[in-house]
């Protein structure tokens, strides 16, 4: 996991963190990753900051207020920037209503991860070809589908340029928004100083589409990936990925 977090951190800094410079940078990320922790476990059960998310971020006013269907279903995908699981948490428990789409297969830390949501009411769906198929007909209903896109894939066919470099990054929720023809946002979370948190939203991107299958795929990964880039520099040592994104820089930051 330390290797990754280095690895990964080396990359967004574009190189330029080394030695003793660099194992800060990944002290810090663990640091805020166990902070998220600590609040996801203990403050989001008290209400208090959940209330106050509520009362100042109009992004999640807005997908909370959201029916369950409209005119046009949504994606909503995200780095794992800071606090994520709290706010998806804390979005659920004051009313939204959407799919969310996770990882095929949970053991450890994450099969608790999963029963907690379970617990706020998330519809959770484990990534299969039958859950893609639910996930695109509830998005042509005009549901709302939510799962990130940063953690890496093992044996990718797309490889979407990421801070400069091919990725293993997954393109499911480009697949989804493009077979049910809706908008995709990318949606973020900050955790400030005085310990609360800060939504970030890129634009509704509408999907292009291309005659060239696996060219209209990166394309549109890309232009998520930029947005997500755009959110990850402004703190990026709130970015919790610990799964290697660029496995070759695994040996190149040793080097």
């Amino acid at each position: 996991m330390v290797k990754a977090v280095r690895a990964n951190q080396w990359v967004v800094s574009g190189g330029s963190l080394r030695g003793k410079e660099l194992d800060c940078q990944v002290q810090r990320t663990l640091r805020n990753t166990a902070c998220s922790i600590y609040d996801l476990h203990h403050d989001i059960k008290k209400g208090e900051l959940v209330r106050r998310l509520a009362e100042q971020e109009d992004f999640l006013v807005e997908l909370i207020k959201r029916p369950r269907f409209t005119e046009r279903g949504l994606v909503v995908v995200g780095p794992h920037l800071s606090n994520f699981d709290f706010i998806l948490q804390a979005g659920i428990m004051l009313g939204g209503q959407g799919l969310v789409l996770t990882i095929p297969e949970l053991t450890g830390g994450y099969q608790q991860q999963f029963d907690m949501r379970k617990q706020t009411g998330m519809e959770l769906l484990p990534a299969s070809m039958a859950a893609m198929r639910r996930c695109i007909a509830y998005l042509k209903q005009g549901g709302m589908v939510l799962t990130g896109m940063d953690r890496p894939m093992e044996n990718p066919n797309y490889h979407p340029r990421f801070f400069g470099r091919p990725s293993a990054l997954p393109v499911l929720h480009v697949y989804l928004a493009l077979k049910a023809h809706v908008p995709l946002v990318v949606a973020a979370v900050m955790r400030e100083e005085d310990g609360s948190y800060q939504i970030l939203s890129s634009e509704p991107m509408e999907m292009v589409e291309d005659s060239d299958r696996e060219g209209e795929i990166v394309l549109n990964a890309e232009r998520v990936c930029r947005a997500a880039e755009d959110f990850i520099r402004l703190a990026p040592e709130q970015w919790s990925m610990s799964f290697p994104v660029w496995p070759e820089a695994l040996q190149e930051v040793e080097g």
